[in-house]
Parts: C-alpha cells; structure tokens; sequence
C-alpha cells in the first residue's frame, strides 16, 4: 500500500510540487499498484484515483510536502522528497524556522529521501545531512505538452520569455534590463501573479512598450509561447530543477541561463550559461544567440528527451518497491 497525503494542494494553486505529485498519483492509477490519498476531498485538482479503504497497518507514506504519517505505526515505511532549499538560502525569519524545523524532521525519520537532482542531494547534505546511502536522486520529468508546432517559425521572432516568479534570487530586474539592451526585443512574462507597482515602474523605465504579462497559461498556451519565442530567458540564481529549461528545450526554444546550483545538470550543454546573472552577461548571450540558434535547438530535443515523468515515475516506484521488500 502506498499513502500520499494532499497538503501541498492545499498550500499553492500551482507550481512544481504540484506538478510533480500530479504526475505520480495519476500514474498511479494506471500501474495497477494499490494506493490512498489521504483525505481525498481537499485533492479536487487530481479527479482519477483507485478507491481503497482508508485502513492500512503497512505500507510507503509519501507526503506530498514534508511530513510525516498520522498514525505512529513503525511498519509503515516513509520517503520524502526534497525540492530545493529554497528557504534555507533566500527566506528569514519564523517563516524559514517553521519550514525548515517540519522539513529536516520529515528527511530524518524518512527511511529513503528522493532528491529531484544531483546538487539538491549536494545542498541536503549541507543544511540536513544524511546518511547518503538512503539518498536517491531521481530528476523531474517535462509534460508531453511540450513540442514543435507544425507550422510555427520563430527565427524572426523578438519575444524574450520569462517565466514563473520574480522575487529575489529569481532576477527579474536584471531580465528587464537585459533585454532592454537589445533594440526591438521584447519581454513576455509568464506567471508569477499579477505585475506589481514596482515592477510596472521598473518595466516603464527599462523597457517601455516592449513587454506584455501574458498571466498563467495552461501548457498548451506557454508551449505556444515557447515556439514563438526568440528565446527563454531564465536568470535564476537558485534552483533545485528549474523544470522551464528543459520546457523550452523540449518545445525547441533557446534557453538562456545562469551556469550555477542545478541549472548546468538539466541543462548540460544544450543552452547558453552565463558564468554571472549580469546584465552584461545576459546582454551578450543575447546578441549572440542568432549565431548559436539551430545548435541550441537540435541540443535541446536531445537534452530534453533524457527526462519524461515517465521515468520519474518509474524510478519512484522502484522506490516503493524498494521499501516495500524490507
């Protein structure tokens, strides 16, 4: 029996985590493998799932975000998976208190702990070590929602895109000022909620009539946008993933990148790193990347194929299973 709790639904609308459980619970369903999702009435994103008794004595809990089981029941297994450290590096105060208390104490008791890339499993040891043996890494998929349109050209393109939040060590403001480096490029700005009074100031200074908020798309519409796209522009200087890059990659738009934390693992050398998140930098990644762009895309199918939720799901539950043979 395998035991997923929904409290990351009940935490963000969307976002990685999210995802990420999405993909697995609804594989779930089709491996014929017996599961329950605790209190099932709070998970109205997730509407497949296999009816079981909510009765259980053995089996794997998998909480969707840092957990630990209901019942204190030493024959049921625990694995957890660590995103990033988002909080660790960037977040202070009771906020960082409370997620990191409730996170170390769900890796600690946890009997294996996924870790969604090789340098999140390098950062876990540093703010929450473990024995590595319990460690194992296993990389977040991309939606088959990601692909070439027939008929979509973007080498004339001037849409730079960027995507997701835009506080701190994400660098919007440096995006912003990047492409306003470029004449006649613009930004288009995915997600992220709606553009706030700074940043519209900020956007009216640097780039005045050249970028658009394009609001939360569904993945048929950002892949629409990828394929229209002169390029993702992706500054971040933290991310545990960064599932976007190998979006755009899969969808056959350029990435632009900051060569540090899990960036160059999941992008490999199929994008354009940035040694610094400079203006400069990205500047000039930008001016060349007419030269670069027929590479750039043919690396990125190849790169892009090397991860599916396919395999993540895979990989998970060779994990159950694992646990579930001791």
């Amino acid at each position: 029996m395998i035991i997923f709790d929904p409290i990351i639904y009940n935490l963000q609308s969307g976002g990685g985590i999210s995802v990420y459980f999405n993909n697995i619970i609804l594989r779930m369903v089709d491996s014929g493998k017996q599961f329950i999702v605790l209190d099932l009435g709070s998970i109205n994103k997730i509407n497949r799932y296999r009816d079981c008794s909510f009765l259980y004595e053995s089996g794997v809990f998998h909480s969707s975000y840092y957990r630990l089981p209901p019942n204190d029941k030493s024959n049921i297994k625990i694995v957890t998976t660590v995103h990033d450290f988002t909080y660790e590096k960037f977040v202070k105060g009771p906020a960082k208190w409370v997620h990191s208390w409730q996170k170390n104490r769900a890796i600690r008791n946890s009997d294996l702990v996924i870790c969604v890339s090789h340098n999140t499993a390098k950062d876990l040891q540093q703010y929450c070590p473990v024995d590595p043996k319990k460690i194992r890494v296993i990389h977040n998929g991309v939606s088959e929602s990601y692909y070439p349109l027939d008929g979509v050209s973007s080498e004339q393109s001037q849409d730079v895109v960027f995507v997701g939040a835009r506080s701190g060590y994400k660098n919007f403001k440096l995006a912003v000022e990047s492409v306003a480096t470029v004449p006649n490029l613009q930004l288009k700005i995915v997600g992220g909620g709606k553009l706030n009074e700074n940043e519209v100031k900020h956007l009216d200074v640097h780039l005045p009539n050249r970028y658009r908020w394009l609001g939360r798309l569904s993945d048929e519409e950002l892949n629409q946008t990828y394929n229209q796209a002169y390029a993702l522009l992706y500054p971040s200087s933290y991310e545990g993933f960064g599932i976007p890059v190998i979006e755009a990659m899969r969808a056959g738009c350029p990435v632009i990148a900051v060569n540090v934390s899990s960036i160059p693992e999941v992008a490999s050398d199929a994008a354009i790193l940035v040694d610094k998140a400079t203006v400069a930098a990205f500047s000039k990644a930008l001016i060349k990347l007419p030269t670069m762009r027929k590479q750039l895309i043919t690396a990125g199918f190849d790169q892009a194929a090397k991860f599916s939720w396919d395999r993540c799901f895979d990989e998970t539950l060779a994990v159950y299973n694992e646990l579930l043979t001791k």
